[in-house]
């Protein structure tokens, strides 16, 4: 448990409740109208359990108990400060996403949560209707729709689990399923629906009786949450949930949305000429629309944490996955001097990178360990290339950050070309934010000012924006955005880095995946890696 702030209380005050629950902790976070970070507890989760190779789950109660865990120490850390519950007007939730839930008509879970990092899939499905098929195939996207069934967790569920199928009486997502312990509703926001589900993205709503969807998936309207958009009310605060989590029984929780969607609004991001990067354990580049824009084709815009607007997203899967496996393989002296001096392992790494200059000496990485259906295709590897007998780990460490930023700057200029608009401002957040040598990358490799948020909890600050408009502490999304968000640390881009990276992702990192995907083909076919 951490307090980064300790003001002195004026009785008057007013602030704002945001329960973060990520990949790797479940955070409790008290807010003020300045969007300062009054108090906040944070409780470090197992992300997940795996029965067989490729799986990803965890126990539904288990998030429930240690959300309610973390509610505890941060009332605790509200004792020194003198801060009294009632001074809480509102509360708000934002969840990691596409994490999925089956409850039975009493509301208890029926299996454990399938976890987004999950990679099962369910290729032997049910045929579609003779006239969907003819559409798809003639349209060309019967590859995309086999895809979008394949990956879907329902359908999988149905054929592998169907006696737990056939009980399912709910079926929703981690996001919904809070919503539903602390106010005894079945409601989700609009804005954590990413995942395989029957939602129209386009018009924010579930999909029409007639959509394709209802037949590429066996779920029925009546499993699915009623959908509130951000902003708006979910319930109030159960006794039942207030007993276990001691917040106040009928405070407001009020509709946010996914991490990621917060995290955009956290920092600032309202509009398509302000970027937003997260270096997290999904590395994404968001923009905010308030027109549906497609940056790769059948990928869709997500509901932005902003009532009736789109997030163009462009994911590096399992991004900052590779800086923990990096940490895991190579980072065992960083880890003893970090657990010695009591200081986090990656402020280490910082030194690792400061060893190596720009570009790694020729050492170029290419993020693509998780395939795709279109870029990367389902062949895709992850690829290293430019080795040779001067480079050490410190090198290898140096590309796994510059090939994420080459890759999240190739989804920017993507982005900009499908929408047409240039962005003049660059935020960045996520867990690797932290690392001042990671932000001097970024803004080298983009070749423009990168600025940090003032907070580094970006999520549970967008959350905690959309619980200030909800409950009328402010008018209006920009006003509320005006008072909570503010600039932090800025890093403008080194001339010298800024022309060996610009020459380094036109002339190598964007040839890279065409060059090598005949042999990812060539390796798929030959060890069946990947399915």
């Amino acid at each position: 448990m951490t307090q980064e702030i300790n003001p002195t209380n004026q009785p008057d005050k007013n602030y704002l409740l945001a329960i973060d629950n990520g990949t790797q902790s479940i955070r409790a976070l008290l807010f003020d109208l300045q969007g300062q970070l009054v108090a906040k507890s944070k409780i470090e989760i197992d992300p997940y359990f795996s029965k067989q190779p490729g799986w990803a789950e965890q126990e539904v109660d288990y998030y429930w108990q240690m959300l309610c865990k973390a509610c505890h120490q941060l009332w605790q850390a509200l004792v020194p400060l003198n801060i009294d519950k009632s001074q809480i007007k509102a509360a708000s939730l934002t969840c990691q996403r596409a994490t999925m839930v089956n409850l039975d008509k009493e509301g208890l879970p029926l299996r454990p949560a399938i976890v987004w990092l999950d990679q099962r899939q369910q290729d032997d499905l049910d045929k579609m209707s003779w006239h969907w098929r003819a559409l798809f195939f003639l349209a060309g996207e019967s590859q995309t729709i086999q895809h979008f069934r394949a990956q879907a967790e329902a359908n999988w569920l149905k054929h592998q689990q169907s006696d737990v199928w056939q009980k399912t009486d709910k079926y929703m997502l981690l996001s919904g399923y809070h919503s539903y312990k602390l106010t005894g509703n079945f409601v989700d926001s609009i804005s954590s629906q990413v995942g395989y589900l029957p939602f129209d993205f386009k018009r924010h709503r579930w999909c029409e009786p007639k959509d394709w969807r209802w037949q590429a998936l066996p779920i029925k309207p009546h499993m699915l949450p009623k959908l509130v958009p951000c902003g708006e009310t979910l319930g109030n605060i159960c006794e039942a949930a207030a007993s276990e989590t001691g917040i106040p029984v009928g405070l407001p929780l009020i509709s946010s949305g996914s991490d990621k969607a917060c995290e955009v609004l956290g920092s600032g991001c309202l509009t398509p000429e302000v970027g937003s990067l997260s270096y997290g354990t999904t590395a994404t580049y968001n923009t905010t629309n308030s027109k549906y824009v497609e940056a790769i084709k059948r990928i869709p815009a997500y509901p932005a944490a902003l009532p009736n607007t789109f997030n163009t997203e462009l994911i590096v899967q399992r991004g900052y996955w590779m800086v923990s496996w990096f940490k895991r393989e190579f980072g065992l002296r960083e880890q003893q001097l970090a657990k010695e001096s009591g200081v986090a392992t990656e402020t280490l790494f910082d030194d690792l990178l400061k060893e190596v200059p720009a570009g790694s000496m020729g050492l170029m990485l290419q993020p693509y360990w998780n395939p795709g259906i279109r870029t990367p295709g389902p062949e895709a590897k992850g690829a290293m290339i430019g080795f040779g007998d001067v480079h050490t780990r410190a090198h290898i460490y140096r590309a796994i950050i510059e090939g994420l930023a080459y890759a999240l700057r190739e989804g920017k200029e993507l982005s900009e070309r499908k929408s047409g608009i240039k962005i003049t401002k660059l935020m960045v957040s996520g867990g690797g934010s932290q690392s001042d040598q990671a932000m001097q990358i970024t803004a080298d490799v983009f070749g423009m000012t990168v600025c940090r948020p003032h907070t580094f909890e970006t999520s549970g600050l967008g959350a905690a924006i959309n619980a200030a408009v909800g409950v009328g502490l402010y008018k209006s999304y920009q006003e509320a955005v005006d008072n909570m968000t503010h600039d932090g640390d800025k890093f403008e881009p080194i001339a010298n880095n800024q022309k060996v990276y610009d020459q380094l992702f036109r002339q190598v990192y964007q040839k890279m995946y065409a060059k090598l995907s005949p042999l990812y083909k060539v390796i798929r076919k030959i060890t069946g890696y990947p399915k």
